[in-house]
């Protein structure tokens, strides 16, 4: 049974999967979407197509990104042949999946039911600091969309209790920025925590959109319902698992 979280504030048809619900199995165990995952395809394929049918789409209808930590974006107007290389998409064309994947990494869906525009990215803290939700934003406004009409959502991520980070992360955006301190409180020495979907909604909410939030989880607590990167790296784990974020028109 997959477990699907969504949000009131985007009207369009989405979903934030948790990993309950998928075919794979050990260290992936659950709805690992993550082709470039060392799971095996073929679980992988079939994880992908439980996700389509629960969103209405057919499998070559969800379409996910080769995702590089950027700030690019791409317009489609029908699902890619093969595989993208870009953080972000848009799309006023009906019947396409916007797929993210994420363990930490925040995954954010755009709607402005209006102009009947979506949109879907990748942000991580690079994407974040280099402009990606910005730069959908803007796709999204080259389509029709207007900033006061746009809802956006950011789904589960890594929560600032427990994103540590070093004293040179901290440089990396106060030397541009020194406001960007409120986004860090003290940890243990020199550490400090980082509040990632605080610092995509202050960049959000700068940006003139109508409405943005967080759905409140976090992939690092909650290992029953989400993959998360840094933990299997404490873990020392293999390798790990992709959620998958889903919005559609």
């Amino acid at each position: 049974m997959l477990e699907i979280l969504t949000s009131d504030d985007i009207t369009a048809r989405h979903g934030f999967f948790t990993r309950k619900g998928g075919a794979s199995s050990g260290i992936f165990a659950g709805l690992n979407c993550g082709p470039g995952s060392s799971d095996m395809a073929q679980a992988v394929a079939v994880n992908r197509a439980r996700v389509a049918e629960a969103m209405g789409l057919a499998s070559e209808a969800l379409v996910s990104l080769n995702q590089t930590h950027s700030a690019d974006v791409v317009t489609l107007t029908a699902p890619p042949q093969g595989r993208v290389s870009a953080d972000g998409m848009v799309t006023a064309t009906p019947g396409i999946g916007l797929g993210i994947l994420t363990a930490d990494c925040q995954p954010v869906l755009f709607s402005d039911p209006k102009a009947g525009v979506i949109g879907a990215a990748h942000a991580g803290w690079r994407g974040t600091r280099d402009g990606v939700l910005e730069a959908t934003l803007s796709a999204m406004q080259a389509l029709g969309a207007r900033l006061q009409d746009i809802s956006v959502v950011i789904g589960p991520t890594i929560s600032q209790a427990a994103y540590e980070v070093g004293p040179e992360f901290f440089e990396t955006f106060t030397d541009d920025d020194r406001a960007a301190a409120r986004y860090f409180i003290n940890g243990k020495g020199d550490r400090m925590l980082f509040d990632l979907p605080g610092y995509a909604l202050g960049r959000l909410r700068a940006s003139g959109v109508g409405q943005a939030a967080w759905i409140g989880h976090c992939t690092y607590r909650d290992p029953e319902r989400f993959y998360s990167y840094r933990r299997t790296t404490h873990q020392k784990e293999a390798d790990y698992g992709r959620l998958i974020s889903v919005i559609r028109l």
